[in-house]
């Protein structure tokens, strides 16, 4: 990791270098966060109801994201509406009472689409296409590390039962989180291509900026390999959705597990990640990442039918399932982000990557309200359509595979 990262330079590096005083307080209490609102109150389907909302707000968010993102600049736009989506949310999440309270938090942190793609375009840009898996794989290790976190949220719901500690926990995270959007804010730069869309955006309004979209969509819509790739970008953020929102529920419905130790399952799940990125990662080469992606989406359905299939209260399934869930998802993530990236063109990448937002968001906003709607009727629903998500992945890479051995994905979408 030393090595890799005197590899990392300018922007990345140092969006890279403060990423942990978001994920830690993030991971702290994400685990909790579906069982806190079941405690003030909130239904399975309201939590599925709230989920759907704030994902409709997001498509629209991300049809934004990218004019605001050229127009207000890289470094300005990730400032701005990170305060917004994530400093403001987590405090109404701290003060929350009831589903209203929920919803409203839903709504603002909807406009966290905005800050998205400005990171990502601050994070690449500047970056050779050939590191770039480095910086995804860089990123996953911070996320590991965040994870390992986890547990103090445990502690906390422990020593001041669950509504207490995630008041405070949702504290923390407005800490951390305002710190590192600051800091951050003046370590970076504006990149070469932002500087240019600023200036190319000044006098852009937004309606011209949708009928620029339209001639990119054009461009995605014609690149057949671009649009698989894109289908497995969306299927995976829609099994994100569904494992976000419900497994923690599951753990503590389904299986039982006492709400105050389901933290060490994350925590698990990163030292599996840190021992596979020390043991195996360094062994993976780049020219093998379709097969790496197909192999990890395998790896992860098998962990969700284990989990399926387990009995309730076994500890030991539980914490395989989270182990195979780790590696599957080390093995996808990083090279399906980099693949991502690298078939968008520098030029276009706010809006690309703002229509990618939009789809993704359209294709996986049933999932709040289907994950609700199908987890009373039976809890195990959400976990199959994570497994079919899964395999409807590997299917789509395989085609993916065979196209871009006769098609040059990148130089087709240059516009």
């Amino acid at each position: 990791m030393p090595r890799v990262w005197r590899r990392i330079q300018g922007n990345a590096r140092n969006c890279l270098l403060y990423e942990p005083l978001f994920l830690i307080p993030f991971n702290m209490y994400m685990t909790y966060a579906s069982i806190y609102m079941l405690e003030l109150g909130v239904s399975e389907t309201q939590i599925g109801l709230i989920t759907s909302i704030g994902m409709a707000m997001q498509i629209f968010t991300s049809l934004i994201s990218g004019h605001l993102t050229d127009k207000m600049g890289r470094r300005r736009a990730l400032l701005v509406y990170d305060l917004i989506s994530w400093s403001v949310a987590t405090l109404i999440w701290a003060v929350s009472q009831n589903f209203w309270f929920f919803l409203v938090a839903a709504v603002v942190n909807s406009f966290q689409r905005v800050p998205t793609t400005a990171w990502y375009c601050l994070l690449v840009e500047d970056t050779d296409p050939e590191d770039r898996s480095i910086v995804f794989t860089i990123l996953m290790f911070i996320g590991v590390i965040g994870g390992l976190f986890a547990p103090l949220g445990g502690l906390f719901v422990s020593q001041f039962t669950l509504v207490p500690a995630m008041r405070i926990m949702y504290v923390i995270a407005f800490i951390g989180m305002t710190i590192m959007m600051i800091v951050r804010h003046f370590t970076t730069h504006e990149t070469a291509i932002g500087l240019k869309k600023m200036e190319e955006s000044s006098k852009v309004s937004l309606s011209d900026t949708i009928t620029e979209y339209k001639d990119v969509m054009k461009l995605i819509v014609a690149n057949k390999a671009l649009m698989i790739i894109f289908g497995v970008y969306i299927l995976f953020n829609f099994q994100m959705t569904l494992r976000n929102t419900y497994l923690s529920v599951y753990w503590v419905d389904a299986l039982h597990i006492n709400d105050s130790i389901i933290s060490i399952f994350p925590a698990i799940s990163s030292a599996a990640m840190i021992l596979f990125l020390m043991v195996a990662t360094p062994r993976l080469k780049e020219r093998l990442a379709n097969q790496y992606m197909i192999a990890g989406f395998l790896i992860s359905a098998v962990s969700f039918v284990m989990l399926l299939t387990t009995a309730p209260e076994n500890i030991t399934a539980t914490i395989i399932s989270t182990v195979l869930m780790a590696i599957g998802g080390l093995l996808a993530s990083p090279y399906l982000e980099s693949s991502i990236q690298n078939a968008i063109d520098d030029h276009n990448r706010a809006k690309v990557f703002s229509i990618l937002g939009v789809l993704i968001l359209i294709f996986t906003f049933p999932a709040g309200i289907l994950g609700g709607w199908t987890y009373t009727i039976n809890a195990k629903f959400p976990l199959v359509f994570i497994v079919v998500a899964f395999l409807a992945s590997v299917i789509m890479m395989i085609l993916y595979g065979r196209r871009t051995s006769r098609t040059d994905l990148h130089s087709s979408i240059s516009g």
